[in-house]
């Protein structure tokens, strides 16, 4: 349509059940806005502000901060490096009972103290002497 040299655009009406499964969707992380907006051809406006009207979690002047894909695989990525992490510290931690009991055994079987003095001073091994 043009009138007086100008292109009006035609209005978009959407139901209110349209606009709540939009933010079902995007609450349930099935799709994020940008990719909303590019399947439905919707301004991102509108449909923050769907999120802001329907959302069960999402309220005015509270600022909805999406990451980018890569920013989401960073996360997942760190995710399992701190997963990984807790396995071997778990490992470590394993490994330190099992060789604390082998101590606490060695001194009841066979009266040998490992974990001897730990404040003792150290033998001065081969220090020179004033004799020469």
């Amino acid at each position: 349509m043009i009138k007086t040299g100008k292109r009006i655009k035609a209005r978009k009406r959407f139901s209110e059940e349209f606009k709540r499964k939009i933010v079902g969707d995007f609450e349930k992380g099935i799709m994020s806005v940008c990719q909303m907006e590019r399947h439905y051809n919707i301004s991102n406006v509108t449909i923050y502000k769907w999120i802001y009207k329907f959302s069960s979690y999402n309220e005015r002047n509270v600022r909805i901060v999406e990451m980018k894909d890569s920013q989401f695989n960073k996360v997942k990525e760190l995710e399992e490096k701190v997963k990984e992490l807790e396995q071997a510290v778990g490992q470590k931690q394993i490994n330190i009972d099992y060789l604390e009991k082998m101590i606490e055994l060695a001194k009841e079987q066979y009266d040998i103290d490992i974990k001897k003095n730990f404040n003792t001073p150290h033998s001065g091994g081969s220090k020179r002497t004033g004799k020469e």
